[in-house]
């Protein structure tokens, strides 16, 4: 097994979240709504473990890294708070879609998600690049 640096670790998360970003308009394009969310919330979730394990932190699960983001970067100013409430509601809509039966989302519900997810990513991209 190779042993990564952080760096590399945080490099590859953070460009796996932009690449999986752009997987969202293709699933938009072709109306596969519940795919779209999902793959927003991915993108989230690899660029917030990037800030993360920048920072050193290491957590076991999705509730553990929005807790720890919240904490450490929400909560001091860092993140503004309407992107990690973004974060949060991406998590929920993400669980739903993918776990409940004859969940459907729509264009109006999912269109207005990608700024935000976008802007999170950034976000996050700056703070990496600091």
């Amino acid at each position: 097994m190779t042993d990564y640096n952080p760096k590399d670790y945080y490099t590859y998360r953070l460009q796996r979240a932009k690449e999986t970003i752009l997987e969202v308009r293709t699933h938009i394009e072709n109306e596969f709504w519940n795919t779209a969310i999902n793959r927003m919330y991915y993108a989230c979730f690899y660029a917030v473990g990037a800030l993360l394990v920048k920072n050193g932190i290491e957590t076991s699960s999705h509730t553990g890294t929005r807790q720890k983001f919240g904490q450490l970067f929400v909560k001091t100013g860092l993140v503004d708070r309407t992107l990690a409430k973004h974060f949060t509601d991406l998590f929920e809509k993400r669980h739903k879609g993918d776990y409940n039966d004859f969940y459907d989302y729509d264009k109006e519900t999912v269109i207005p998600l990608l700024p935000l997810s976008e802007k999170l990513i950034e976000r996050i991209e700056e703070l990496l690049s600091e």
